[in-house]
């Protein structure tokens, strides 16, 4: 007996296409990935998601009205995704994953674009690089946990994602003028004062 596959669900012919970057499946459907927002032609050369995380769409409009935005190598809905969107994707990835192991790389395949354009097109629209992005995000809820929790700092190093200690601190005092410490202390003092 067949078992019935749910809505969105990727039939093993259609997975097959995805992970053969197959051109013939290309306008029969459209995958999309969850963890990243984005939606490709079969035929995509970016990296393959994990069947977990994809789901399929008879047309790029469905992928869209799902919520799902076009993919930057592929260009699924013929045109090319603006910067200032795709930037935006790349923005949204790394505030929702600034913990992980990120790099141009990684978010060049996240994203579906080299990290050469990656890097260029982030800087033009927000005048930073992404790693300088990242580092930001990170110090940000670094400084968010030093001022509401007890945790030791490297704990909450490691939490965002800097899992060398001296590195983080290093960092941390370079965009804060304060190292880790001296953070904590001062979001007291002004609690207390």
């Amino acid at each position: 007996m067949k078992r019935k596959r749910r809505p969105g669900q990727i039939a093993e012919e259609q997975w097959q296409a995805i992970i053969r970057n197959d051109s013939d499946y290309d306008g029969r459907f459209y995958y999309a990935v969850r963890t990243t927002g984005i939606y490709c032609r079969p035929s995509c050369k970016s990296k393959p998601p994990n069947r977990d995380n994809a789901e399929v769409f008879p047309s790029s409009a469905d992928a869209a009205a799902a919520g799902y935005r076009p993919c930057k190598r592929c260009k699924p809905a013929g045109g090319r995704l603006p910067d200032e969107e795709w930037t935006q994707q790349i923005i949204d990835y790394i505030d929702r994953h600034y913990e992980e192991e990120l790099d141009l790389a990684t978010l060049g395949e996240l994203c579906h674009g080299s990290p050469y354009h990656l890097h260029r097109t982030f800087r033009k629209v927000t005048g930073m690089t992404p790693l300088a992005y990242l580092q930001q995000a990170r110090v940000k809820e670094a400084q968010r946990l030093l001022a509401a929790t007890e945790l030791p700092v490297t704990r909450i190093g490691d939490n965002v994602g800097m899992r060398n200690t001296p590195y983080f601190t290093t960092l941390f005092k370079k965009l804060t003028g304060q190292t880790p410490a001296q953070y904590r202390q001062s979001q007291r003092l002004g609690k207390e004062g």
